[in-house]
């Protein structure tokens, strides 16, 4: 027995050792787990919050092109309001399911931004199908958009933890005085 006593610190070295080797790996494995899971939801919130826009963004430009329709904008492709009413209804309903997604899986701060900034593009909408003819009014609505649509993507970049982005406020040239107006 005074053999085994002998050996038996190396022996409990060797099973604290194992046991020790163990707990680091599954600590490991936990960790990995965890970070690649929290991946995964980032990169799922960010399909959601993009589809999200996109599907915004639908409305927002059929409204641009039937305001041009009704002189309020100068959108290049004017859209009559009868052509458009297949496209604002398909934009609603590709809006529905990406707003429930959002909703899901969206911080309470991105919620709100989004609903915000829907707000205005309904109200846009609404604008066009009345057939107001006010080019002021139109440009109000449009900075409200552009407001709205920024404080989203701010409240994403946040969300995400990534640096603020650009504005998406684009410097247009100046009408072309000699070339002729349509």
């Amino acid at each position: 027995m005074s053999a085994f006593i002998q050996q038996l610190p190396a022996l409990i070295g060797v099973v604290i050792g194992a046991l020790g080797s163990y707990l680091a790996v599954v600590r490991g494995d936990r960790a990995r787990f965890r970070r690649e899971q929290a991946a995964r939801w980032e990169e799922r919130r960010l399909a959601v919050y993009g589809d999200y826009a996109r599907s915004v963004k639908a409305t927002v430009t059929v409204t641009y092109r039937v305001a041009a329709e009704h002189g309020n904008d100068p959108h290049p492709d004017p859209l009559t309001l009868e052509e458009a009413k297949p496209l604002l209804a398909e934009a609603t309903t590709g809006r529905d399911p990406s707003g429930e997604a959002l909703i899901m899986l969206g911080s309470p701060a991105v919620v709100d931004k989004a609903r915000a900034w829907v707000m205005t593009a309904m109200e846009m909408e609404r604008f066009v199908r009345e057939g107001t003819r006010d080019p002021e009014a139109w440009q109000a609505l449009l900075e409200r958009q552009r407001v709205g649509r920024e404080g989203y993507y701010t409240a994403v970049r946040e969300d995400l933890g990534l640096p603020p982005g650009h504005s998406a406020r684009w410097a247009f040239p100046a009408a072309d005085p000699v070339s002729p107006q349509r």
